[in-house]
């Protein structure tokens, strides 16, 4: 089995965001094991949630896949294609969510690790479990594949209406509008809703019909780089900077939960900045060292390390000792990341890829 990437067919700069997103997910879950030794300063820094860089990532990969297809066949999504998108989406991500999936149902049942099947039934099958309600109590982590899967579904049946009416790029620009658009309304709707910090986590950030927008904006970036490549490139250093300063600087504010900016547009303001990276990001297509090649195998294993940290974590929490002092603290915290390492990469190279590979097969006549 060839386990070596081909580099020459990845953008180093996409695998580079990639790579920070699932830092930043990994080290939001384990970081807690840092306190003892750095303090309440350092571990408790504000930083971006990488899943809203995945988000916005997969947004742009994926709307680019779409529209390269649209433009190459004069403006239409045929039924085919569509269907081979998804054949190809789904063996890409699906085996590793119900892998996982099945995974925690087990450890869950046999009390291996904490969660509760209280509010567990079919929907979990079928990414519904957090469509329109909040995801209360199991497989936590699996909230963001839901707004992913439905996204593979939305996009490509609105581009096809949009593209209907209008066979040209403006059908893609205007469902792409209307995406973006439809999310950010319903949250106003819902706005008037008190919550406090965790009803604002499951009901706001964690919901579909309030988050899809934020991928969108992903799909957003990939039209402009398509039929604005001049300007894609023209501004890669000032978006850039600017993308930058919203991100490190948006948690900085004070947050209120029952604001309304904080309901609404707070998300957008955060995957706005990650947009604004892509520029310079898409621009940057080499990996001449060793490191570059640890990035892009962090970047390839990226989907594993989501689906296996929080497991490690609830395991690590379980069967191991309390952090005693400072540096048992930090021992584990690096024992963590090395566990979540290596079986996201066994994960990936006998399981997940094998998988991919299948989209390819074709069926003999």
């Amino acid at each position: 089995m060839n386990i070596t990437p081909n580099y020459s067919k990845r953008v180093y700069g996409l695998d580079i965001l990639r790579a920070i997103a699932i830092i930043l997910v990994v080290n939001s879950h384990g970081k807690f094991l840092l306190k003892s030794f750095f303090g309440d300063d350092l571990t408790w820094i504000s930083l971006m949630d990488g899943v809203e860089m995945f988000f916005v990532l997969s947004g742009f990969l994926i709307g680019g896949i779409l529209i390269k297809i649209i433009h190459n066949n004069n403006y239409k999504l045929s039924l085919k294609d569509t269907l081979i998108f998804w054949k190809r989406r789904w063996f890409r991500t699906l085996p590793n969510y119900y892998l996982f999936l099945i995974i925690n149902i087990i450890l869950v049942e046999y009390s291996i690790t904490d969660g509760t099947f209280k509010h567990f039934d079919y929907k979990y099958f079928l990414f519904l479990q957090n469509f329109s309600q909040p995801l209360i109590g199991f497989f936590w982590e699996s909230w963001s594949l839901s707004v992913e899967e439905w996204f593979y579904i939305f996009l490509p049946i609105s581009l096809i209406i949009f593209l209907f009416l209008f066979q040209s790029k403006k059908g893609i620009l205007l469902s792409i509008i209307v995406l973006i658009t439809l999310p950010l309304i319903y949250r106003i709707i819902h706005s008037g809703e008190y919550v406090n910090s965790f009803w604002w986590d499951v009901k706001f950030r964690k919901v579909i019909l309030m988050r899809l927008d934020t991928i969108i904006y992903g799909v957003l970036a990939a039209y402009i780089s398509f039929y604005y490549k001049k300007f894609w490139k023209k501004i890669s250093i000032p978006a850039f900077i600017i993308g930058l300063v919203m991100i490190l600087s948006i948690d900085y504010f004070t947050f209120d939960q029952n604001h309304f900016f904080t309901k609404t547009f707070f998300f957008n303001i955060t995957t706005i900045g990650a947009m604004l990276l892509l520029p310079l990001a898409s621009s940057i297509e080499n990996f001449k060292s060793p490191f570059g090649k640890f990035i892009t195998h962090i970047s390839l294993i990226s989907y594993s390390m989501y689906l296996v940290n929080m497991l490690v974590i609830s395991l690590m929490k379980k069967f191991l000792p309390s952090v005693s002092s400072s540096f048992d603290g930090l021992f584990k915290y690096i024992i963590y990341w090395i566990i979540v390492i290596v079986i996201s990469t066994i994960v990936y190279y006998f399981f997940e890829k094998p998988m991919m590979n299948l989209r390819n097969y074709k069926l003999k006549k």
